[in-house]
């Protein structure tokens, strides 16, 4: 699909991940790139969405809104991650039909794995076992836009394209310590007890579980890739193909950050799923796509972004 003359709407295109891919979009020549406010659209509801199919008149629409935290988040508020995700999966999609939307780029989480799938994560393996149980209504309300995407392609011929990325970092993350995920607290906490000058820091779990990261801008060209390449059925992930433990993630921070002083393990709190890295095969060979950025590299870029933003607020 030529995307440089259709109308887009990029929802959550404000947000951490929504900005660059915006910025992508701009960056290969879209010019009608619509992004909804939260406090002008309510996606959670029937009518914030019919207004804002009315209003934008989109040909294609890519779909990134969400609700979204680390464990503690997920743990605290499990009823009103599910339905507000679900909620605007389910009405964003079928407005989009109503509307005759010529693309639907849906994009969903990587806690739709079970928790024990196989590594690395293949998408085939995505109905394999429930999720870990931390993020599972999370992960199961985005899951739900899979099994409606395939519904609407076989029912109503509605193309319909599902993405599951890794977990994101870069610039512009969320570092609000109530809700952030794993790299953003660290580096906050990390750069925080430098700062303060304090010898430990605590950090939740045993360190062992591990995790896959992706840089955001290669993210964002991953989703715009997909939404001109991809028009098939299938999910695809998105991500480096890289693993790496918790404990090297907190000690490679660490030492991007400066802070020298000892890491202490709350293993009286949740380490998460065991195991998270992906089997990103069927993205290179869909639509061509493959990480650029070096982790350390990625990781200096958001740490010298979280001091600047901290220096001027």
């Amino acid at each position: 699909m030529e995307l440089r003359e259709k109308s887009i709407v990029v929802t959550g295109g404000a947000g951490f991940l929504g900005s660059f891919v915006v910025e992508q979009l701009k960056q290969v020549g879209c010019h009608d790139v619509f992004v909804p406010r939260s406090s002008d659209y309510d996606l959670a509801t029937a009518d914030g969405v019919a207004r804002l199919y009315t209003n934008a008149k989109p040909d294609v629409v890519i779909h990134l809104a969400a609700v979204v935290g680390g464990i503690g988040a997920n743990r605290e508020h499990p009823g009103s991650f599910f339905y507000k995700n679900m909620m605007m999966g389910t009405q964003m999609m079928e407005q989009g039909r109503l509307h005759g939307v010529e693309k639907f780029v849906a994009v969903g989480t990587i806690c739709a794995y079970p928790k024990f799938t196989p590594v690395p994560f293949k998408e085939d393996d995505l109905w394999n076992g429930y999720p870990e149980e931390t993020n599972a209504p999370y992960g199961l309300a985005k899951k739900m836009m899979l099994v409606q995407s395939q519904a609407y392609r076989q029912e109503y011929g509605f193309n319909s394209i599902y993405l599951l990325p890794v977990n994101l970092y870069g610039p512009r993350d969320n570092f609000n310590p109530e809700s952030s995920h794993v790299i953003p607290a660290l580096i906050k906490k990390c750069c925080d007890a430098k700062a303060a000058g304090l010898s430990e820091i605590e950090v939740w779990g045993t360190g062992k579980a591990t995790r896959e990261f992706l840089y955001v801008e290669d993210c964002a060209k991953a989703i715009v890739a997909a939404s001109v390449h991809y028009n098939g059925d299938q999910p695809v992930n998105i991500g480096s193909g890289n693993e790496i433990s918790i404990a090297r993630l907190v000690q490679l921070i660490a030492e991007c950050t400066g802070f020298d002083g000892e890491i202490k393990w709350n293993s009286t709190k949740p380490d998460g799923q065991p195991r998270r890295c992906l089997d990103t095969t069927r993205a290179k060979e869909l639509f061509g796509f493959v990480s650029e950025t070096d982790f350390r590299e990625g990781l200096m870029q958001t740490i010298e972004w979280y001091r600047n933003y901290e220096k001027s607020n």
